[in-house]
């Protein structure tokens, strides 16, 4: 595809995320909505009209029937990602597929095989790599700011006490906590500090009897190069929403999240000769990089699927990195329920 061409983009499910999506590629000047779909008419009308889009659409099929689609976004549960991803490459279209990938191995291999065999872009909406405060932590560890890893962590903490309505989809029990939500903090640390290959984990189910599977848990995991690691999900707690995570070094410590304005960083050698800085006691002077907020940033995003679609760049979030997050995810969820140390089942 030429970089002058203007992408044409269906989104299919029209929820808040999926509204998200849309504002983003409103956003950018060279892409535009050429149809909406949800199973709720009336949901998918009131999406149309706020986006001035034409074709609306209540089946996901008929909706990728239309020629002039390039891509489609992919915001439905995630049960029916294995079904709708596949069906969208094999009618010709990008795909941009949020997160998780998919909630079983089989359905994992499915997608990857299928993305393999086309030759349209895949990518998995993994967004905690577009939250700008993950962006700068990565990037003043891949400059070497804080010296060598060797203990990483993330944390999500979600009450979902007040959207676990009867028959909602979240309540499926292959939709554990760890794969739907907790899936964020082990790509965020799968990108940070490499794939880990061994965990033990632990959980239990204190907060959310009527939820079909433990909502809280605890994994170590063993990383390339020595590095520990550590993820917390909780489903279930009761306080403000956060994906807290802290990346030790040799020369320092960085303290992220997703809701805060600035990083907190601490390092060995925060005085480099500044005059300022050499009367500042060393370790215990925080150093505070200010960040914009955008905890679920689909404008930076979307802006990469659509760069790499229309410049023609290799996917960075492809499905097979999808793929080895939720891996991950699902052997924690193992090793939580077999009360075992397992090898990461990739």
């Amino acid at each position: 595809m030429k970089k002058e061409s203007k992408l044409n983009i269906g989104v299919i499910s029209c929820s808040g995320m999926a509204r998200n999506h849309m504002y983003a590629v409103k956003d950018y000047a060279g892409a535009s909505i050429g149809a909406v779909c949800d199973i709720d008419k009336a949901k998918a009308d009131e999406a149309a009209k706020m986006y001035s889009v034409e074709n609306v659409y209540t089946d996901y099929r008929e909706l990728l029937k239309q020629d002039d689609l390039d891509a489609v976004i992919i915001c439905t549960p995630d049960q029916l990602h294995r079904e709708m991803a596949i069906d969208a490459l094999n009618a010709g279209k990008h795909v941009l597929c949020e997160k998780p990938l998919a909630l079983t191995r089989e359905d994992l291999g499915a997608i990857k095989e299928a993305a393999d065999k086309s030759d349209k872009k895949f990518m998995v909406g993994q967004i905690c790599r577009f939250t700008p405060g993950f962006v700068k932590a990565k990037e003043l560890i891949d400059q070497g700011e804080i010296g060598e890893l060797f203990f990483v962590e993330s944390e999500y903490a979600h009450d979902y006490s007040h959207i676990l309505s009867p028959g909602n989809w979240r309540t499926d029990p292959l939709r554990h906590g760890v794969v739907g939500g907790g899936c964020h903090a082990v790509d965020l640390l799968r990108w940070i500090a490499g794939d880990p290959y061994e965990v033990t984990a632990y959980s239990n189910c204190k907060m959310l009897p009527q939820y079909s599977t433990d909502d809280c848990t605890i994994a170590i995991l063993r990383f390339p190069k020595d590095v520990i690691g550590k993820v917390f999900v909780s489903i279930g707690c009761k306080r403000d929403y956060t994906m807290r995570s802290v990346f030790y070094g040799s020369k320092g410590t960085i303290i992220a999240d997703n809701t805060t304005p600035h990083l907190t960083v601490f390092k060995d050698d925060v005085a480099q000769g500044d005059a300022f800085f050499d009367k500042l006691e060393r370790h215990s002077t925080p150093i505070l990089y200010p960040v914009t907020l955008s905890d679920h940033n689909t404008i930076g995003e979307f802006k990469e699927f659509a760069d790499i679609i229309l410049q023609d760049k290799p996917v960075t979030m492809t499905a097979a990195e999808g793929a080895a997050t939720i891996s991950v995810c699902l052997s924690i969820v193992e090793s939580a329920d077999s009360k075992k140390t397992l090898a990461v089942k990739y």
